[in-house]
């Protein structure tokens, strides 16, 4: 028996603008060339990386470029630390800057403060490759950290600089500085999250309360699914996460639901579009 569900899209959900960039930069150059290296997925998401593989993308990791020459590299919206620029002058290796200038910015505040000898801190993700390339402007000198607890046993300087990677939360970052301005440290703060990324915090929320149930479309490994995979399911309980149509479980939905579909900024709306399908069909 047809279940008969009614399926929306959140307009606000799919890729963000520094994503979109990256992704329209390579497209060109494969429409042109037939391939391009790019430095570590495109985007945190596994389906959309096979689909741009298929049209000649190679991925490589950063073990791999110092053995290429005069090629062209493909560096994501997550941005790269010097060293990578420095390697591939060494190696003649065009890079096909397509960094977010979010990151850049923020890359180009913490290298000016690490140059006036500011002790850093930086709110992200550990091995993440924005991260990564937040650290390289600190001679990897900045401590990072992804939760306020990591700092309990880490003896701290009196005065330091506090920076975030730019998909993290907002109310988080400002969790954090207030705690250790409480614990007596002299915190230099500088929001520097996404606001593209935290508007859609206040937006999924108030999307996700509309339906009776709401799919959530992410790659795995998008720190930024799994941030805003929370803001559902806050806001719905009867949230579930996906990263593939073939993942979802008819059993779930009732006759009649009304099912909201939205996704990370790492989410291309294609996917989307064939959860819709798939969920229509049921």
């Amino acid at each position: 028996m047809a279940l008969n569900l009614t399926v929306d899209i959140d307009k606000d959900s799919g890729f963000c603008f520094g994503v979109v960039y990256a992704i329209d930069m390579a497209e060109e150059i494969l429409a042109e060339e037939g391939y391009l290296y790019c430095l570590g997925d495109i985007v945190h998401n596994d389906e959309e990386v096979a689909r741009l593989k298929a049209k000649g993308l190679r991925i490589i990791d950063h073990a791999v470029l110092p053995t290429l020459s005069n090629e062209k590299v493909l560096i994501r919206a997550h941005g790269e630390a010097p060293e990578t620029y420095r390697i591939a002058l060494e190696n003649n290796i065009t890079l096909i800057d397509a960094s977010c200038p979010v990151v850049l910015k923020l890359q180009n505040r913490i290298k000016t403060s690490f140059d006036q000898k500011d002790k850093i801190l930086i709110f992200g993700k550990h091995g993440h490759a924005e991260v990564i390339g937040l650290q390289g402007q600190t001679n990897n000198e900045a401590l990072v950290f992804q939760d306020i607890s990591e700092l309990d046993q880490v003896e701290l300087p009196a005065s330091f600089t506090l920076y975030s990677q730019t998909t993290k939360s907002v109310d988080k970052f400002y969790a954090i500085k207030d705690e250790l301005i409480k614990r007596g440290y002299e915190v230099k703060a500088n929001d520097t999250i996404c606001r593209q990324v935290s508007n859609r915090y206040e937006d999924l929320g108030a999307f996700a309360r509309q339906y009776d149930k709401i799919v959530f479309v992410s790659g795995k490994k998008s720190s930024n699914g799994k941030v805003l995979f929370e803001v559902c399911q806050n806001a719905n309980p009867a949230s579930y996460f996906i990263s593939d149509p073939a993942e979802l479980d008819a059993s779930v939905f009732a006759e009649n639901d009304r099912i909201g579909i939205c996704g990370a900024t790492s989410t291309p709306m294609w996917l989307m579009k064939d959860v819709k399908a798939s969920l229509e069909a049921l």
